[in-house]
């Protein structure tokens, strides 16, 4: 019995239990090795993959309850010479260390912006604040959420 979901625009079907965490068939059945694990728990945010529209926790989330969403991961955001504004800003303000939660991160801030495009500093800390970063970039990415947001809404 297989599972059906959409992942970057691009159906796949799985030979996956239903109750495998959507993080594990990301990385091991499709190489998508943006999302990263960190704590396995839901509570560093390493995971983080966009549901539709809803930033979730890939490392707790079922494949089988992805149903008809659609899973966007860091590769489906931008790569390349296509970069989405959020990678771009996170490179100008220099928003990252060492990287491992950059990609939750900038899912998230994906997903904070679908839902508020013009979020002022204390909504961008309240909204990332489950999204954790040892290196301590916290500012820089502030920095850079509320850049993107500016350009993306011209």
């Amino acid at each position: 019995m297989g599972i059906s979901i959409t992942v970057n625009g691009k159906r796949h079907l799985l030979a996956a239990a239903a109750e495998t965490p959507l993080l594990y068939v990301l990385r091991n059945d499709l190489q998508l090795n943006g999302p990263k694990f960190g704590c396995g728990e839901a509570q560093c945010g390493a995971c983080t993959v966009m549901l539709d529209n809803d930033a979730t926790r890939s490392c707790v989330f079922p494949v089988g309850a992805v149903g008809k969403a659609q899973v966007t991961t860091i590769e489906g955001l931008g790569h390349g010479e296509r970069l989405h504004a959020l990678q771009k800003a996170f490179l100008a303000e220099q928003a990252a260390q060492c990287g491992y939660c950059s990609s939750g991160m900038l899912i998230a801030a994906k997903a904070l912006l679908e839902r508020n495009p013009a979020p002022d500093q204390a909504t961008i800390r309240r909204e990332m604040a489950g999204q954790k970063c040892r290196c301590g970039a916290h500012n820089r990415i502030v920095r850079a959420i509320q850049r993107a947001a500016k350009e993306l809404r011209g």
